[in-house]
């Protein structure tokens, strides 16, 4: 048997107490911790995203309760950085981080809005009247403005009145589409956001 003596038997005593009390105040290896935050989101629907802010595209992880019923409005809950996104691999910028902040803002946008020319208020209307009006106001500038023949009377057929930009938040197979849309419409000035 090892010989003690008291003091050293005080000091084992009270080293082992202050252990495993700390152990259950929740400052565990790793497991426990990881279970806390499992239960945090264990009933939210985990979506990915890319991040809108710049043109890097970071993806994002947000998290969300409620299914859209009466009783249970859905609601994002919760935003990180999605670990297996090869651009930021689970990192974000402060201005990611703080994206539940512009989700939940009462200023943001939701519907479009539309200010007739001359007027001094925003009108709220329907996806659909917007995208009818997008689509008229671009055909109309089209057909008055189209350039068929050059100077050599060559067939070009240029619209060089209008431009597109495309956002950063698409993937590369939508800008891919709005490229291939825009030049079939006979547009030239084009550019992407995107920098990477």
């Amino acid at each position: 048997m090892v010989q003690m003596s008291r003091r050293q038997f005080l000091r084992v005593t009270g080293a082992t107490i202050a252990g495993s009390s700390l152990a259950m105040l929740g400052f565990a290896p790793g497991q426990a911790l990881a279970e806390v935050r499992q239960y945090k989101l264990s009933r939210t629907t985990e979506t990915r995203n890319t991040c809108p802010y710049c043109s890097v595209g970071c993806g994002v992880l947000l998290y969300g309760l409620g299914d859209g019923a009466k009783n249970a409005v859905s609601s994002i809950i919760h935003v990180e950085g999605d670990a297996d996104h090869p651009v930021n691999r689970g990192t974000l910028c402060p201005k990611g981080a703080s994206l539940i902040d512009f989700i939940h803002s009462p200023n943001r946008l939701k519907v479009p809005e539309y200010r007739a020319p001359g007027g001094t208020e925003w009108q709220p209307i329907s996806w659909d009247v917007a995208l009818d009006k997008i689509a008229r106001l671009m055909k109309d500038d089209r057909d008055a403005n189209l350039i068929e023949k050059n100077a050599d009377g060559k067939t070009v057929n240029r619209w060089l009145s209008t431009g597109m930009l495309a956002a950063s938040a698409g993937s590369n197979e939508v800008g891919y589409l709005t490229h291939k849309t825009v030049r079939s419409m006979g547009m030239l000035t084009f550019d992407n956001q995107a920098r990477v």
